[in-house]
């Protein structure tokens, strides 16, 4: 599967940031992007005690965080 390479998500940067923030310990930035597999293994090992977290973070701060579709969710 090959994607434009200026093609972004559709979800929302902001949204994306305060679930992390807010709820990351139980994955919800990841069900939002429609990735529920990965967010009942993030909920499961709560973020692996925290690094998982800061790896999601510091990825969704860069504009690297992708969505289902594989799209990079940006500012």
């Amino acid at each position: 599967m090959t994607t434009d390479s200026t093609a972004t998500s559709e979800k929302s940067f902001v949204v994306v940031l305060l679930l992390m923030l807010l709820l990351g310990t139980f994955g919800a930035h990841r069900f939002y992007v429609g990735r529920p597999g990965a967010a009942i293994l993030f909920s499961l090992a709560l973020g692996a005690l925290g690094f998982w977290g800061l790896y999601d973070l510091i990825m969704i701060a860069t504009g690297k965080f992708k969505d289902s579709s594989g799209l990079p969710i940006k500012a």
